[in-house]
């Protein structure tokens, strides 16, 4: 069994779990619950499959990177996980904001679900 660390800002609640390697086909650092889990992730692990159908406001993109860069981000965007993978499908502006920013991860609100939730969402 593997030990991290995982460094959250302090204003942000905690909610505590194991990380190990699993043989049983679980996502390694998604803890088998039902409800979800704030983690911040690489922005080049979620995938933003319907990126290419919506353009983002720059307005409302400019304004939270000078927030971001001020406050840091206070809603993490909501990212479902299917195994392994992660798709994000709201939170564009946020997103595209880390990313103008240089920023590697994101705050993500992540939770499981199956190729067919995953199918409903690309719908």
């Amino acid at each position: 069994m593997a030990n991290f660390v995982l460094q959250l800002p302090n204003n942000l609640r905690l909610r505590s779990f194991t990380v190990s390697s699993s043989s049983n086909g679980s996502t390694p650092g998604v803890p088998q619950s039902a409800g979800p889990v704030i983690l911040e992730l690489p922005l080049d692990k979620i995938r933003r499959p319907l990126m290419r159908t919506r353009a983002n406001d720059q307005q409302k993109v400019m304004e939270l990177m000078d927030s971001i860069k001020e406050i840091g981000l206070q809603v993490p965007i909501d990212v479902l996980e299917v195994d392994g993978v992660y798709y994000g499908f709201s939170g564009c502006h946020r997103y595209e904001a880390h990313q103008r920013l240089g920023l590697p991860t994101i705050r993500c609100k992540i939770r499981r679900g199956t190729k067919e939730t995953l199918r409903h969402h690309l719908r």
